[in-house]
């Protein structure tokens, strides 16, 4: 099919203005999935989702009949990956785990969403878990391809057109990759820059809520919602940042024909009249990627532990759900520590090297090619993963495709530079857009 994604800002600007009635969008929205779903299964199936929509919007309308008086998401239908609670929905995860044992309190994204005047449209198809074992989410570019994960279902929902905005989650490469391949735009903010509260973990050291749009500006517009401390007007940035290259074995990761790609990025960004400098960075990449890796598999153990998720549950778990929480097992208090320790490491060592050589802005390949072919391996997370790991606030705008599908630009800042990296990835996106099909 193709994939037509919607504007958030045009969404909400139209529903605030009362040129559209809420119940009226909403009803569109549910015809949207009517016809889109049989081919994608980006949300998880709903009985009476029209009629929950319909109350939800007609109660809107009624609330809010003056339109200055309403919220910045007025009626706008977003998706909600399937580890957040949402109040009336059950959650699954992606499991077989009963509803009951995963229950819990709304998180405190869906309610901040909710109070800016959203309409959960649905649940989004999630791993397992937020881990590696699939749904049945297919790319909107091609069904014959995955959409990535494990915030698949909410990346399809975005790019296929279903809903302007989508919640998801990264703990390696859960937002930028799935963007990438379908062609949209992704968000991971700074580490902690948006509250985890009621969303099930992987690795609470390493987890972070991020979103999908179909624009930077859509993008930019959530992050005042969502994000902790967010300025009512975000910091100017009339100059163009200085854009690093990280050179060596992190970059050398990625395909030949990602890397090619990339490179006519660069080529894109340099003849734009961006300053571009090739500099060594994660040149221990492999040991970043090793003390990740067994972080958060020692994180995911104690999480379904304490919960006695696994220890009652464990026969209906996936099997490589399954050994990354036996692998977590065995590892010590000490490990961990080091491994948290290690993060802040790998994060000051960027920064440094960013003062030492005035670069303002990382630039890299959101995955190390397009998506790859079928639906029961959702990509490598291997170019996502050091920027998690510092905690680094990372974006990724679409920059042109390869063999006909999508490849992406992913973009990271400093610690706290969220505000600046949106403003500058709304002229990045522009730029890479002319990106044509090699």
């Amino acid at each position: 099919m193709t994939a037509r994604p919607t504007s958030l800002t045009e969404t909400a600007r139209s529903l605030r203005s009362d040129r559209r009635s809420v119940v009226e969008h909403t009803g569109e929205a549910c015809d949207g999935l009517d016809d889109r779903e049989p081919e994608i299964h980006a949300f998880v199936p709903e009985s009476d989702r029209r009629e929950r929509l319909r109350e939800a919007a007609s109660a809107l309308d009624t609330q809010y009949p003056d339109p200055t008086d309403r919220g910045p998401l007025h009626g706008v239908p977003v998706g909600v990956k399937d580890i957040f609670q949402v109040e009336g929905l059950p959650t699954k995860a992606g499991s077989d785990l009963p509803t009951e044992a995963l229950a819990g309190p709304e998180a405190t994204v869906v309610t901040a969403l909710r109070e800016a005047g959203a309409l959960v449209l649905g649940k989004t198809h999630t791993t397992e878990f937020a881990y590696f074992e699939p749904g049945p989410t297919r790319n909107p570019h091609d069904t014959d391809n995955t959409p990535g994960g494990s915030s698949s279902g909410s990346a399809a929902a975005v790019a296929a057109g279903e809903c302007p905005l989508a919640l998801g989650s990264q703990t390696i490469g859960s937002v930028i990759r799935p963007a990438a391949f379908c062609g949209i735009v992704g968000f991971k903010p700074t580490y902690g820059r948006v509250p985890i509260e009621g969303v099930i973990p992987v690795s609470p050291s390493l987890d972070h809520v991020g979103w999908f749009t179909a624009e930077v500006a859509g993008t930019r517009l959530a992050a005042a919602i969502l994000c902790r401390n967010w300025p009512p007007k975000a910091p100017g940035t009339s100059d163009r940042p200085t854009v690093g290259v990280p050179e060596g074995p992190y970059l050398q990761q990625a395909s030949s024909a990602g890397l090619e790609a990339f490179e006519r990025s660069v080529e894109t960004l340099d003849a734009a009249g961006y300053e571009v400098r090739r500099v060594p960075l994660l040149e221990d990449i492999e040991a970043v990627n090793e003390r990740h890796e067994t972080l958060m598999a020692a994180e995911m153990a104690i999480a379904h532990g304490e919960r006695e998720w696994y220890p009652a549950y464990a026969d209906r778990y996936a099997e490589a759900t399954a050994e990354l929480i036996e692998d977590g097992w065995p590892v010590s208090a000490g490990t961990v520590g080091d491994a948290r320790a290690g993060r802040r490491g790998t994060r000051e060592g960027v920064v440094e090297t960013m003062d030492s050589e005035g670069i303002d802005l990382w630039v890299s390949p959101a995955a190390p090619g397009p998506a790859p072919e079928g639906i029961d391996d959702t990509g490598d997370p291997v170019m996502n993963l050091p920027w998690t790991h510092a905690g680094l606030p990372a974006l990724t705008v679409p920059a042109g495709t390869v063999d006909g599908l999508p490849v992406g630009c992913q973009c990271v800042a400093r610690p706290m530079d969220d505000e600046r990296l949106l403003g500058w990835g709304t002229d990045f996106e522009t730029t890479l857009a002319t990106e044509s099909e090699q």
